[in-house]
């Protein structure tokens, strides 16, 4: 069964799909591990669907680093 960004409980662990969407939700989770400055761009939704493996944690990882 595909992963539902809308509803699914995300995790660090959670796997970048093809069919991911900067959902809500997945907004939700990235305001709880980055804080209340986390905000899309352009380029970084860009890099989550660069078709390279990667995990929801490797994507805050990277979030942190470019606001560093």
């Amino acid at each position: 069964m595909a992963f539902d960004w809308h509803s699914d409980s995300i995790t660090r662990s959670t796997v970048v799909c093809a069919g991911y969407r900067n959902t809500q939700n997945v907004r939700r989770f990235m305001l709880e591990q980055c804080g209340a400055g986390f905000t899309f761009d352009r380029a970084f939704m860009a890099w989550i669907r660069n078709d390279t493996p990667k995990t929801m944690g490797e994507v805050v990882d990277e979030w942190k680093r470019r606001a560093a």
